[in-house]
């Protein structure tokens, strides 16, 4: 069994954070351990309060998981502040893992910054060095780069601009462009894209993480980076078709929607 460590905050509503993450990884036929690093009091409206964890407790809960179980990969959401940053970064660094996968979540659907803007410049100079590849949507890489994206051809330079960055590749998630929601993967030599069709749902709460989640699971398994965001973009894309309308705002994708209908099938 392959094992994947995601260091994120915890959502109270399921759809998101570690939660979301737990559930991926499962999914993906990898076994999920985590760090984290805020609770938050959300649901699927919004985020009413933030509580940060204390960054000795971070740092106990990452060594205690590397100093006795082998982490095959490294899952990174939600940091929160520059303090949290340092930490992570700095542990990490320790362990070195093969595989960190970054989901630079920065706002939550509802609006709410998971992120301080103070805490950016060192998510660029500290984590994103470490990773193998970062998965921003449109409005998380317009904050990166510092300018806006509209365009599938804006992708492809906002692209090579986060490579400078010292990641090993990248993946533009395109959900917030018009259009078909497609995500562009650059890995330094070659783009690919990851094509989709739109689907219309409001239940999209906890997709990034999700994703990310996904994408660590295959590198764990042996995947190579496209191979996993590959992988990870088609078992998204069947969570959000089957997304389920839990509360009144977005609700979560299915995380285990093939597992569901095979345990039905058992059923009769």
């Amino acid at each position: 069994m392959k094992t994947v460590l995601t260091i994120a905050g915890s959502d109270s509503g399921g759809g998101a954070g570690i939660q979301a993450d737990i559930k991926a990884i499962s999914a993906n036929g990898a076994f999920g351990m985590s760090v984290i690093t805020a609770v938050t009091a959300q649901n699927t409206k919004e985020v009413r309060s933030v509580q940060q964890i204390d960054l000795q407790i971070i740092q106990d809960q990452i060594e205690a998981v590397f100093d006795d179980i082998q982490v095959d990969a490294v899952k990174i959401g939600m940091l929160g502040n520059v303090e949290t940053v340092q930490v992570v970064a700095e542990t990490l660094k320790k362990y070195k893992p093969k595989y960190i996968v970054v989901d630079p979540v920065m706002i939550s659907k509802g609006g709410h910054y998971l992120l301080e803007e103070s805490a950016v410049e060192a998510v660029k100079e500290k984590i994103l060095p470490l990773s193998s590849i970062i998965t921003p949507n449109i409005p998380e890489a317009e904050v990166l780069i510092g300018r806006t994206l509209q365009t599938e051809e804006e992708m492809y330079k906002a692209c090579e601009q986060i490579m400078e960055m010292g990641v090993d590749a990248v993946l533009i998630k395109g959900g917030h462009l018009i259009g078909p929601p497609n995500d562009l993967f650059y890995n330094g030599v070659d783009f690919h894209w990851l094509k989709a069709n739109r689907i219309q749902t409001e239940n999209t709460h906890g997709t990034g993480c999700t994703l990310s989640s996904a994408i660590a699971a295959n590198l764990a398994k042996g995947s190579t980076l496209l191979e996993a965001v590959t992988l990870a973009k088609q078992y998204i894309t069947t969570a959000i078709t089957h997304s389920l309308s839990l509360g009144s705002g977005h609700g979560p994708t299915h995380h285990f929607y093939d597992l569901y209908e095979s345990s039905k099938m058992g059923m009769k």
